[in-house]
């Protein structure tokens, strides 16, 4: 149960820095040297970037919730 638990959480580790650095630049950072500085021909937020939002937001949560679950696994046995 251990091990699995430990699988997921590098899964979701390397989705959320993947979704991480997708996500458009809001001024000079990380995400600026991936294209991320670059502007857009549409203003505004796009339902795509909705998205992606609500998609990084639930892949943070199953992280977290992973997290927390091998933490109390691992103390209690």
């Amino acid at each position: 149960m251990v091990l699995g638990f430990s699988i997921a959480l590098i899964v979701f580790s390397l989705l959320l820095m993947l979704l991480v650095l997708m996500h458009k630049g809001k001024g000079g950072g990380l995400s600026d040297m991936f294209g991320g500085g670059m502007q857009s021909s549409v203003g505004g937020s796009s339902v795509a970037e909705r998205n992606l939002d609500r998609i990084t937001v639930v892949v943070g949560l199953l992280w977290a919730v992973c997290i927390v679950t091998l933490g109390v696994m691992m103390k209690s046995g």
